[in-house]
């Protein structure tokens, strides 16, 4: 079998839900003319489906097949479509996943193809990100994000809150500042008492003032970066292609130790109980007052029925500013495509502002273009949803880059085991010493 034909039965056998710009049937000429692009969040899928009948309208000879699969699926799937010569054409690619695929030279550099692309059309530091070590690029940008308060407006009126309250949250790792006033006030026990209340049960909890997703791996990027960056912290000792790590900060543990303590005071769940859920749909059934997710989720949130959102800024922090991560997507080549003509010029128009303009108006995420993100925002508005508590952080610059850096799988595990272990109480966060030197040893 020849690579497209294994293709077809790999994602027959994965029984992957698929969009094709064209009807199926497709004969040998057709097929040659096929280009397989994966992506993974469905929210996104209907607006790319419009730039894929674009890029088909202006290349007959070319048809864009788009594949979605859930962020559990999407890289196992990746990696064994790899190792089987059976790879998309072209997949949406993250910061912390490429290095690894550069280094086992799964893809196909695109200098050649995208000479004609106007990089500074991208937001800031976007495009840098995608070059490699070796000086050369594997990615255009496609859309950035950044995180923010999603929290429930009914629970925050009952709580005698105001939105004033909300906006101008601050946090310290010593008492929590307002921001874990806030969370206590919000936290409701089964018999009604609130956590800032005398007799509150933190056994026997209704409603946790602070959802989580989990631990936070290695990054932290919905779960403690936003706090820890705010006391001159910083994962790792340049970025991109940082060398050392810094999970040893005295300043870093404090943080960690003080979100730990919401646990311990019955404010945030336990992680046992974050196993398997998922912290949006607890928010929606109304086991949380607040959330910090990132803008990719605006559309999950403002979605459940009977549940009034509202969107704050992530709280300012001990250097008097508030933070977020700023990571940006790209999409990439395989190198074992059979089309890399093809490939190269999909992704192109991918980070053209024809496409980016499309996504932009459908109101799902930021394009990376910057004109096609004020599209986005206005997009937002016309759904009756404020987006200023995440573009707030790009326009005021409090944002600092996902971390770039080599050995990312290996990181991933080793900080997994170890933020599990803190926050699920069976180790103090001066383990995480330990664990730092485990990750700075993989650069020796």
């Amino acid at each position: 079998m020849n690579r497209r034909t294994l293709a077809g039965v790999s994602a027959a056998a994965l029984a992957s839900l698929s969009l094709a710009a064209c009807s199926g049937g497709a004969d040998a000429a057709e097929a040659a003319g096929q280009i397989d692009y994966w992506l993974w969040d469905a929210n996104q899928q209907p607006a790319y489906q419009q730039c894929a009948d674009a890029f088909h309208e202006a290349n007959p000879d070319l048809t864009v097949k788009i594949t979605q699969r859930g962020w559990d699926d999407y890289w196992s799937a990746l990696t064994t479509a790899f190792s089987s010569d059976t790879g998309p054409d072209v997949f949406t690619d993250h910061v912390s996943k490429y290095p690894e695929f550069v280094a086992n030279g799964q893809l196909m550099p695109l200098d050649e193809h995208v000479q004609d692309v106007d990089l500074d059309q991208y937001s800031e530091g976007l495009a840098d990100l995608w070059v490699a070590q070796d000086g050369k690029r594997y990615g255009l940008p496609k859309d950035w994000d950044t995180v923010a308060i999603f929290y429930n407006q009914q629970m925050v009126d009952d709580a005698g809150l105001s939105e004033k309250d909300m906006q101008q949250l601050d946090w310290n790792p010593d008492d929590g500042g307002s921001y874990e006033a806030a969370i206590a006030r919000l936290t409701v026990d089964a018999n009604g008492v609130r956590g800032d209340e005398p007799g509150f049960d933190k056994e026997n909890v209704a409603v946790y003032g602070l959802g989580i997703p989990g631990a936070g791996y290695e990054n932290g990027q919905t779960e403690w970066s936003m706090y820890a960056a705010t006391t001159g912290w910083t994962l790792t000792d340049k970025n991109p292609w940082g060398t050392h790590y810094n999970y040893d900060d005295p300043r870093f543990q404090d943080t960690i130790a003080w979100w730990y303590s919401l646990v311990e005071k019955g404010y945030m769940p336990p992680l046992e109980t974050t196993i398997g859920a998922s912290v949006n749909d607890n928010f929606g059934a109304g086991k949380s007052a607040i959330n910090i997710n990132g803008d990719w989720m605006l559309s999950t949130y403002f979605g459940y029925d009977g549940v009034d959102v509202g969107l704050a800024p992530t709280p300012t922090g001990p250097n008097g500013q508030r933070a977020s991560m700023f990571n940006g997507l790209a999409d990439s080549v395989w190198a074992g495509t059979d089309n890399p003509e093809g490939a190269a010029k999909w992704v192109a128009f991918l980070g053209s502002a024809e496409c980016q303009d499309l996504v932009g108006a459908a109101g799902v995420v930021f394009p990376a273009i910057t004109s096609s993100a004020e599209l986005a925002t206005e997009a937002f508005a016309e759904k009756g949803i404020d987006v200023t508590p995440f573009t707030t952080h790009v326009e005021d610059g409090t944002t600092f880059l996902f971390p770039v850096t080599e050995h990312a799988s290996d990181i991933h595990a080793i900080m997994t085991a170890a933020m599990d272990d803190v926050l699920g109480g069976k180790a103090d966060v001066s383990s995480l010493t330990e664990a730092n030197e485990q990750v700075n040893a993989l650069f020796e």
